[in-house]
């Protein structure tokens, strides 16, 4: 005797996953504020920021990597919250699908050109 039916439930696993996610992501990008914040703050105490204090903050290569840590960990998040957005929202499959892909487009450039900007300094 079976209960229930033999529905598969696809999709339903994704949403603990994403809701860590969207947590860890967070969590690295409050990290990030609070050392750009605190470096911020070192450079201040020496007098104005201008440009070129602005720009030395990201001249350690360790700043850069961080700096792009956290630009990677917003694109995850933005991801996340936008593929939500266009599952909840957007009924018609193919047009869920079509903004899904720019989506991504869109990120890979901002990941692509946060990357150049970072290691131009």
């Amino acid at each position: 005797m079976t209960i229930g039916s033999k529905r598969l439930v696809v999709g339903a696993h994704y949403g603990v996953r994403d809701w860590i996610a969207q947590r860890l992501t967070a969590v690295v990008l409050v990290a990030f504020v609070l050392l750009l914040a605190a470096r911020l703050v070192a450079a201040r105490s020496q007098g104005a920021i201008g440009y070129d204090e602005w720009a030395g903050l990201f001249v350690p290569v360790w700043m850069k990597v961080g700096t792009f840590l956290a630009v990677l960990a917003l694109i995850y998040h933005a991801w996340i919250g936008m593929r939500d957005v266009w599952m909840d929202y957007v009924r018609a499959t193919g047009i869920r699908l079509g903004l899904q892909f720019l989506t991504i487009v869109w990120l890979a450039f901002c990941a692509i050109w946060a990357a150049q900007i970072l290691w131009s300094v």
